[in-house]
C-alpha cells in the first residue's frame, strides 16, 4: 500500500497558484464540515471516485496554514469519518462504511500531512488540532472491533511516523505534545498486543525508531512508565500473589488490556523492555538522534540527556526493585531535581493545553489522560524539626521491620542548573568548569527499601536481563571526542551512574544463602565498587553516596572475595563518617541518611580484622596507619582504622539514632577484643614473634587492646552524657546500657578509671534530679531510674570500689538524693535527716535508690552466695513451711518491712552446749539466713576445748587438805580505790535503800538481817571451839540449756525498749517491732508466695532452631530432638547462654558449664525444654531463663486439657526463680510430668504477659520472612494471647566466614524500642555472640519495665507482699504479754 501522504488530484492542486488551490480546499471542505453536527444530515458523496477525489483535497488542505479554520474543517472531517470502524452514522460517505479498513488507511496516511514540519507548529491551533487527531486515532483502537491486521499495521505505522517526526530531530520537542504522542503510540501498541500482535518486522522498526527518540524526556518517561506496568502485570502471573506485588499507579495499570492472555503478556514485556536498546547508549555521542544537529542544538540538546539518562536508569532500577520484591509506589522521591534542568511539575495534560475554541470532550481519551511526569513531594520532604525529646517520643527506631521513614532535604537545599553548585570549601570544586554545565544530580533514594521476597529470582538471573546496562552505566566514561575537563565530563553523568551502581549494589545484597553466583559477574561488580569508592580529588560523590546507602548489608550476604574490598569501604567511611559537615553530599541527599547508612555498613567491617588477622589484601593499603609489627597488607592492620572512624563517628555525629548505633559498635569492639585477648591470643604479626627491639615500636598494637578501647570508650561515653546528651532521653537510656555492658566487661584497668566512670554516673543522676518541676515528666523518671540500675550494675560488677571511701560516700548521698529529694550536705550546710522533708522526684525514683541502697549493703561483694542462701534453703527444706513446722518459730516484723523469722535450737555440740539462734530475713530484697551463737568471751581471746575444760575440774571424792581452814579473806563491794574518791552531788541521786522500801519489803528485809545475825553466831562458836570441819570443794552449777536466745538478739539489736514497742496512737502506723501469729491460718501459705517472689529481675526468652526451608512449627519443633538436626554452632551458642539447671534443684547460683555436654546428651537441646532442664544465666541483679521448646514438650501440653491450665498466680513457678527452683525438692509422682510442664506457662517475671522475647536461629536468612511467628507464639502457653507487636524476635543467621549475622525485629510501639547492642544488621563474632544476646534479652526486658504500669520492681512487689502479712497477721498483745512471750517457748 502506497505509504505517501498523498497522491493524485492533491498533486494537481499544487500546480496551480497556493490561492487556487486554497479556494478549492475551503470551498470543499465548508459543505462537508457543515453536515457533521447534524444528525439527520446524509453524506454527499456516494461513489468511490468522489469519496477519492475529496480525500485529495482534504489531504492538501491538511498542508495549508493555519490562519483560518481549513486545517480545522479538514481534521474534523476525517475524524468523524475515522468512527467508520467504530459506529457507522449517516453523515460518512457509503463507500467508506461499506469499506471502512481500507479507507482508514488511507485517512490515516493523509493525516500524517498534518504533522509534517511546518512553521506555526508551535501553536496553540496546531496543538489542538494534533491532539484531536492523536485522541482519535486511540479512541478508534479502544472500541472498533473490526480492525483488520492490515489496518492495525497501519495505524502503529501512522504512530511511529508522527513520533518520528516530532521526536527524531536533536532539538527537545513540544513537551505537551511529545508526552501525548508516546502515550498514544504506547498504549495503541499494547491494545495490539493483546488483539493483533505486532509483526516482527515492525517490533525492529519501532526498536530503531525508539532508539533515535531517546533524547527526548517524554520518550524514556513513558517508556518506565509502561514497562512498569508490564512487570506488575507479570510478576502476578509468573510468582503469584504471595510475591510482594508491585504497586503501579492505577492509571498506568489501566494501560495494559484486561483480556491480554498470559503468553502475551511476557512476550508483550520483554520485547517493550528492549524497545529504547541499551539506555546507556544516551550518555554516548553519536548514539543520539538521528540527524546531525547544529551548535546551537546541540548545546540545547545535550544539556538535558543527563536527565534523561537518569531518567532511564531510574526506570531499571524500579523494574530490577520490583523483581526483588522491595519496590515501593512507583513514584520520584521529591520534585527538587526538577530546578536544576528546567523542567516543572506535570500536571494533568488537559490542563496545560490552551482553550482555543475546539473541544474533544467527546473522545473518551481526554478523561483518561494520565499525569506524566513526577509525583508530589512527600509530606516527609522537609528536614525534621528539632524538639525536646523528653516532651515527645523517641525517633522510631532502625531494630523494628520495616525501619523508620528517612526524611530527605529541602528543594532550596539543591542547586538551579542556572546557578553554581554550591562550594564544599575554598579550594575549586571538583564540578566546577567554564566551559561545561553543572552537572545534574537528583536525590538519591535514601529511605530504607522493604526486605527483599524470599521468592524473589537469582542474582544471575536478574544480571542476564538487566546486568549490560547496570555495568556499562555504572563504569560510563567520558568520550575521547568531548573537549570538556575529565571530572566534570564523569559527573555530568553522575545521576545515572549512582542509580546503577546502587541498583547492582541491592542486587548481589539480595544473595540468597546457597546461591552462587557467576565470576564475571562478581568481578564485574568488585570493579564498579573499587572505582565508585574512590575518595581522591576527582572522585564522584553522588556515586560514593549511592553505593554506600545500598551496601549496608553487602559483608554479611556471603559474597565471595568481598572481604578484599575492606580496604576501599575504610577509606570511603572515612571520608564520610569523619566529615562533620559533609557539603559534598548535600545537595543530593540527606547527611542524616549517608552517615546512617555508612554506620551500618561499619557495624558489618568491625569484627572482620579479628576474624581473619593474617588475611593479605590484594588492594595497596595506606600504609600511613601501619606500624613495624603489622604489615601493611593485612587485615589486622586496618583495626587501628577502624577504631578510629568509630571514635570519630561518635564525635562528629549529631542524629541521635545514628549514635544509639555507634554505641551498639563500641560495646560489640570492646567485648570482642577483650575475649580475644582472654582467650590467649594476642594479637601479633603473621610474620611470627617480635623481637624485643620492636615491641617497643608495636605502638598500633599496644594501642589497640581491649583495656586501652575500654578507656577510651568509657571516657568519652560518660563525658558525653553528662555534657552534649544528656538532654536526649532515648539516647541517655542507650548510653546507659552500653556503660552497663562495659562494666561486664572483663578487661585489665586501674581502679581510677571505674571510680571515675562511678563518680560521672552519681553526677548525670544528680543533674537530672535537679532539674527545675515543670521539666519533671515519666520519661525523665525512667532514665533516672535506668541511671541507678546502671550504677547497680558497676556496684555489683566491681565491689571493690566501695573499700574507696569517696566512692562510698558519693554513693550514699546518691541513694540520699533519691530517696529523699535531697542531699544533706549542700554547700558547705550540713541537715541532719530528722529536718529534711521526704520530697523524692517521684515514687519510681525513691524505689530505684532503695535498690541501689540494698546493693550497697546486701549484693555487692556478696555475691555468689555460696553459703548464706544453701543455708537457707536447707533449713527451709527441712521445715517446709507446714504448719506444724511454722510453730516452731518465732516471727517479728522490724519497721514494717522486714520479718524475722527465729528458731531456737542448740546447733553446737552436746558437750559443750551453746546458746544459738536461727534467723531467717526475709526483706523487700530477698531472703537471708544468718545462725548466731552465744561465747562468754571475744573471738580474738578464745581458748581451746582443752584449756576451757581446766575451769571445771572433776570432783576427786576425797576432802582436800586445807578443807575448813578458815582463810582472812576481806570481802568488799567496791574496789578499795573508791573508798578516797570524793562525794559529789550525784551521788546523792540514787536514794538509800531504807528511803524507798515499802513495810512489806521493809519486813522482808528484816527477816534477812536476822538470818544474816543467825549465820554470823554459827560462824562464831566453830571458831570458839576450833573442832575440824568437813566441808565439800565449790564447783559452779550445772550450764544451763534453755536460753531465751530470740530476747537476747533482739536486746542486742536495741529493739526490746519501751519506745520500739508503745504504740504510736497512729491509725495504720505500727511499733517498731510488732509480732505475728503464726497459728493464725494461710499463715504458711502466705510465707510460701513471699518466698515465691524473686528478689532479681528474672527473664525468659525461646529459643528455636529453623532449617533451611522450614516453615511449619512442627518442623521446628522436632530439630532439636537430636543433635544431628541442627548445627554444632548452635549446641555452642546454648552453652554460652547459661549453665544447666535442674527443675527442682537446691544450687544454682554457681556457674556449671562443664556438665553441658553430659546433660546435653544426644538431644540437640530439647532437654532444655523445662521438663527437667533449663538454661540459666544468673547474676547479683538478673536471672535469665533460656528454653527450647521440642515436639515432646509441645505434645505434652497438647495433651492438657485447657480446663487443667493453672491460675495466674502459679504461672510464674519452678523456673522464675532459685527459691522456686528450690522449693517443693520432695520426689513427685509419675504423674507430674504433665504438671511439670510450666516452661511454656513462664513469662518474664512481673511483665505482662503479652510479652515475649524469642532467639531464633535460621540456616537460611531468607527464611525469616516466612517464619511462623504466630504458631510458635502459641505453643509458649502463656496465660493470655501474645501479639507479634509486642514480641522481640532475634534471629542469628551463621555466616561462611564463622561470623554470625543479626536480624532483629523489635516492637515498633515503643518509645524506646532501639534497644542495644544486637541491631537489625549487626555482625558479631562467636566469641562474644552469647553475651551480646543476653544483654539484648535484659535490655529487652529493663526497657519495657521502664514503659508499663503493670512491672513494679521485684523489691516493691516483695514489699507490698510483706506489708499485706503484717496487716493479716499482727499479733495485737500489751507490752507486758509481749515480753512474757519471749520467755516461754513458742
Amino acid at each position: 500500500m502506497d505509504q505517501s501522504p498523498s497522491s493524485g488530484q492533491g498533486d494537481v492542486l499544487r500546480c496551480f497558484p497556493p490561492n487556487v488551490g486554497r479556494d478549492v480546499a475551503v470551498a470543499l471542505v465548508k459543505p462537508l464540515r457543515a453536515g457533521l453536527g447534524n444528525p439527520d444530515s446524509r453524506s454527499l458523496l456516494h461513489t468511490d471516485r468522489q469519496v477519492k477525489w475529496t480525500m485529495e483535497v482534504l489531504c492538501y488542505g491538511l498542508t495549508l496554514p493555519l490562519d483560518g479554520d481549513t486545517v480545522k474543517h479538514c481534521v474534523d472531517v476525517y475524524t468523524d469519518w475515522l468512527t467508520a470502524l467504530v459506529s457507522p452514522r449517516d453523515s460518512i460517505p457509503p463507500p467508506i462504511s461499506r469499506e471502512p479498513n481500507l479507507y482508514i488507511q488511507k485517512i490515516l496516511r493523509h493525516l500524517y500531512s498534518l504533522f509534517l514540519p511546518r512553521s506555526d507548529q508551535a501553536s496553540p491551533v496546531y496543538l489542538s488540532l494534533c491532539q484531536q487527531v492523536l485522541c482519535a486515532v486511540q479512541s478508534l483502537a479502544r472500541e472498533s472491533a473490526v480492525m483488520s491486521r492490515d489496518t492495525w499495521e497501519t495505524v502503529l505505522n501512522f504512530l511511529l511516523r508522527v513520533n518520528h517526526t516530532m521526536l527524531a530531530p536533536p532539538t527537545t520537542a513540544s513537551e505537551q505534545l511529545s508526552e501525548l504522542s508516546m502515550a498514544v503510540l504506547f498504549e495503541v501498541w499494547l491494545l495490539s498486543c493483546s488483539r493483533c500482535f505486532p509483526s516482527r518486522s515492525l517490533w525492529q522498526t519501532g526498536r530503531q525508531m525508539l532508539s533515535s527518540w531517546r533524547h527526548q524526556p517524554a520518550v524514556v518517561a513513558q517508556w518506565s512508565r509502561v514497562s512498569s506496568a508490564l512487570t506488575s502485570r507479570l510478576l502476578l502471573l509468573t510468582l503469584g500473589p504471595s510475591f510482594p506485588p508491585f504497586k503501579v499507579p492505577d492509571e498506568d495499570a489501566a494501560l495494559i488490556p484486561a483480556d491480554m492472555d498470559d503468553e502475551r503478556v511476557s512476550h508483550t514485556w520483554f520485547r517493550f523492555l528492549h524497545l529504547l536498546s541499551n539506555p546507556v547508549d544516551i550518555s554516548r555521542q553519536g548514539h543520539v538522534g538521528s540527524s546531525p544537529p547544529s551548535v546551537e542544538e546541540a548545546i540545547r540538546g545535550d544539556s538535558h540527556l543527563p536527565h534523561i539518562f537518569f531518567r532511564a536508569m531510574r526506570g531499571v532500577s524500579t523494574l530490577v526493585d520490583a523483581f526483588l520484591g522491595v519496590a515501593v509506589l512507583n513514584k520520584e522521591p521529591t520534585e527538587q531535581l526538577l530546578s536544576h534542568t528546567g523542567l516543572t511539575s506535570k500536571t494533568n495534560l488537559r490542563d496545560r493545553l490552551p482553550s482555543i475554541g475546539v473541544t474533544v470532550t467527546k473522545s473518551p481519551f481526554r478523561d483518561r489522560i494520565p499525569t506524566y511526569g513526577l509525583s508530589r513531594p512527600r509530606s516527609g520532604s522537609a528536614p525534621p524539626t528539632p524538639v525536646n525529646i523528653l516532651s515527645l517520643p523517641s525517633a522510631t527506631p532502625l531494630t523494628s521491620s520495616p525501619p523508620p521513614n528517612m526524611r530527605r532535604l529541602k528543594a532550596g537545599n539543591v542547586s538551579k542548573t542556572t546557578s553554581k553548585p554550591p562550594m564544599t570549601s575554598s579550594s575549586p570544586h571538583p564540578w566546577k568548569s567554564s566551559t561545561c554545565p553543572p552537572p545534574y544530580c537528583p536525590p538519591l533514594y535514601s529511605f530504607p527499601r522493604l526486605s527483599p521476597s524470599p521468592l524473589r529470582c537469582n542474582v544471575d538471573s536478574l544480571l542476564h536481563l538487566f546486568g549490560r546496562w547496570l555495568f556499562d552505566a555504572a563504569l560510563v566514561s567520558r568520550d575521547p571526542a568531548d573537549q570538556c575537563d575529565v571530572t566534570v565530563m564523569s559527573e555530568r553523568w553522575a545521576a545515572g551512574r549512582a542509580e546503577a551502581c546502587g541498583t547492582l549494589c541491592r542486587i548481589f545484597t539480595c544473595k540468597k544463602t546457597a546461591e552462587d553466583i557467576l565470576s564475571v559477574y562478581l568481578s564485574r561488580f568488585y570493579l564498579v565498587l573499587l572505582q565508585g569508592l574512590q575518595v581522591s580529588e576527582g572522585a564522584c560523590p553522588p556515586v560514593l553516596a549511592s553505593i554506600l546507602l545500598n551496601s549496608t548489608c553487602l559483608f554479611c550476604c556471603d559474597l565471595r572475595g568481598v572481604n578484599l574490598l575492606l580496604p576501599s569501604f575504610i577509606s570511603a567511611l572515612e571520608h564520610v563518617l569523619l566529615d562533620r559537615e559533609l557539603l559534598r553530599f548535600k545537595g543530593f541527599v540527606s547527611p542524616v541518611d549517608l552517615r546512617r547508612a555508612s554506620i551500618l555498613t561499619l557495624l558489618s567491617l568491625l569484627p572482620l580484622p579479628l576474624q581473619f588477622p593474617s588475611v593479605q589484601s590484594e588492594v595497596l593499603l595506606d600504609r600511613r596507619l601501619s606500624g613495624d609489627d603489622v604489615p601493611a597488607g593485612s587485615f589486622l592492620s586496618l583495626k587501628p582504622r577502624l577504631r578510629s572512624v568509630l571514635m570519630g563517628a561518635l564525635q562528629t555525629e549529631t542524629d541521635a539514632l545514628n549514635t544509639q548505633i555507634i554505641l551498639s559498635a563500641m560495646l560489640n569492639l570492646v567485648q570482642d577484643s577483650a575475649l580475644l585477648e582472654a582467650a590467649g591470643q594476642t594479637q601479633q604479626s603473621p610474620r611470627g614473634g617480635t623481637s624485643p627491639n620492636k615491641r617497643s615500636k608495636g605502638h598500633a598494637v599496644q594501642s589497640d587492646s581491649a583495656g586501652i578501647l575500654w578507656i577510651q570508650f568509657v571516657r568519652l561515653l560518660t563525658q558525653r552524657l553528662s555534657a552534649q546528651w544528656r538532654n536526649d532521653s532515648a539516647l541517655c537510656l542507650s548510653v546507659l546500657e552500653v556503660l552497663g555492658g562495659l562494666a561486664k566487661v572483663e578487661v585489665s584497668v586501674e581502679e581510677n578509671e571505674r571510680r571515675r566512670a562511678l563518680a560521672l554516673i552519681c553526677s548525670y543522676i544528680v543533674f537530672q534530679c535537679s532539674r527545675p518541676p515543670p521539666l519533671h515528666s515519666r520519661d525523665l523518671h525512667s532514665i533516672i531510674v535506668a541511671a541507678f540500675y546502671c550504677l547497680n550494675v558497676w556496684l555489683t560488677q566491681h565491689p571493690t570500689m566501695l573499700l574507696h571511701q569517696e566512692s562510698l560516700l558519693e554513693v550514699l548521698e546518691i541513694v540520699e538524693l533519691g530517696i529523699s529529694g535531697s542531699k544533706s550536705r549542700q554547700d558547705q550546710e550540713v541537715r541532719s535527716k530528722e529536718q529534711k522533708d521526704l520530697n523524692p522526684a517521684s515514687l519510681r525514683v525513691k524505689e530505684a535508690a532503695e535498690s541501689t541502697l540494698s546493693c550497697v549493703m546486701q549484693v555487692s561483694g556478696a555475691f555468689p552466695f555460696h553459703g548464706t542462701l544453701a543455708d537457707e534453703d536447707a533449713l527451709i527444706g527441712c521445715s517446709t513451711l507446714r504448719d506444724s513446722s511454722v510453730k516452731k518459730f518465732r516471727y517479728f516484723v522490724v519497721d514494717s518491712s522486714v520479718i524475722l523469722a527465729m528458731l531456737e535450737q542448740p546447733q553446737a555440740p552436746e558437750p559443750e552446749p551453746r546458746p544459738s539462734l536461727t534467723v531467717l530475713i526475709r526483706g523487700p530484697s530477698g531472703s537471708h539466713t544468718w545462725t548466731l551463737q552465744h561465747h562468754l568471751q571475744p573471738r580474738e581471746g578464745r581458748t581451746t576445748h582443752t584449756q576451757q575444760q581446766t575451769l571445771f575440774p572433776e570432783h576427786g571424792g576425797a576432802a582436800q587438805e586445807d578443807a575448813g581452814i578458815q582463810r582472812g579473806v576481806k570481802h568488799q563491794l567496791l574496789s578499795e580505790s573508791t573508798d578516797g574518791v570524793f562525794t559529789v552531788k550525784a551521788d546523792l541521786s540514787i536514794p538509800d535503800l531504807h528511803e524507798t522500801v515499802s513495810k512489806e519489803v521493809q519486813k522482808q528485809l528484816e527477816s534477812v538481817r536476822a538470818a544474816f545475825k543467825r549465820c554470823r553466831k554459827a560462824e562464831a562458836r566453830l571458831q570458839v571451839s576450833e573442832k575440824p570441819v568437813d566441808m565439800t570443794t565449790c564447783r559452779p552449777p550445772q550450764p544451763v540449756t534453755k536460753f531465751q536466745t530470740a530476747r537476747v538478739f533482739l536486746s542486742h539489736l536495741g529493739l526490746l525498749t519501751l519506745e520500739t514497742l508503745k504504740d504510736s496512737g497512729t491509725s495504720g502506723v505500727l511499733p517498731e517491732l510488732v509480732s505475728l501469729d503464726s497459728s493464725l491460718p494461710g499463715f504458711s501459705e502466705d510465707l510460701r508466695s513471699l518466698d515465691r517472689l524473686p528478689s532479681r529481675n528474672c527473664d525468659s526468652a525461646f529459643v528455636f532452631y529453623v532449617r533451611a526451608g522450614q516453615r511449619t512449627a512442627t518442623e521446628i519443633l522436632k530439630n532439636v530432638d537430636s543433635s544431628s538436626s541442627v548445627s554444632s554452632y548452635f549446641l555452642d551458642f546454648l552453652s554460652s547462654l547459661g549453665w544447666p539447671v535442674e527443675v527442682g534443684c537446691r544450687q544454682v547460683f554457681k556457674a556449671n558449664r562443664a556438665e553441658f555436654p553430659a546433660v546435653l546428651g544426644n538431644s540437640g537441646g530439647s532437654v532444655f525444654n523445662g521438663e527437667k532442664f533449663v538454661l540459666m544465666f544468673i547474676d547479683a541483679l538478673t536471672e535469665i531463663t533460656f528454653i527450647v521448646p521440642s515436639s515432646s514438650s509441645h505434645m505434652i501440653g497438647r495433651s492438657k486439657s485447657p480446663g487443667s491450665a493453672e491460675p495466674t498466680t502459679e504461672s510464674h513457678s519452678k523456673l522464675q526463680s532459685p527459691s522456686e527452683l528450690n522449693k517443693d525438692s520432695a520426689p513427685q509422682p509419675a504423674s507430674s510430668q504433665v504438671d511439670n510442664m510450666k516452661s511454656f506457662r513462664f513469662v518474664s517475671s512481673f511483665v505482662d504477659s503479652d510479652s515475649k522475647i524469642v532467639i531464633v536461629w535460621v540456616e537460611r536468612f531468607e527464611d525469616i520472612e516466612s517464619f511462623p511467628s504466630s504458631d510458635l507464639l502459641s505453643e509458649t502457653k502463656t496465660e493470655t494471647v501474645t501479639s507479634l507487636s509486642n514480641t522481640q524476635l532475634i534471629f542469628i543467621h551463621p555466616l561462611k566466614s564463622g561470623l554470625y549475622r543479626i536480624c532483629f525485629h523489635g516492637n515498633a510501639n515503643s518509645k524506646f524500642s532501639l534497644v542495644i547492642p544486637l541491631l537489625n544488621g549487626s555482625v558479631v563474632s562467636k566469641r562474644s555472640l552469647g553475651f551480646l544476646v543476653r544483654e539484648t534479652v535484659i535490655n529487652c526486658c529493663h526497657r519495657r519495665r521502664l514503659e508499663t504500669d503493670s512491672a513494679p520492681p521485684p523489691q516493691l512487689r516483695r514489699k507490698q507482699m510483706i506489708s499485706d502479712i503484717i496487716l493479716r497477721y499482727h499479733r495485737r498483745c500489751s507490752e507486758p504479754a509481749f515480753y512474757s512471750a519471749l520467755f516461754h517457748d513458742p
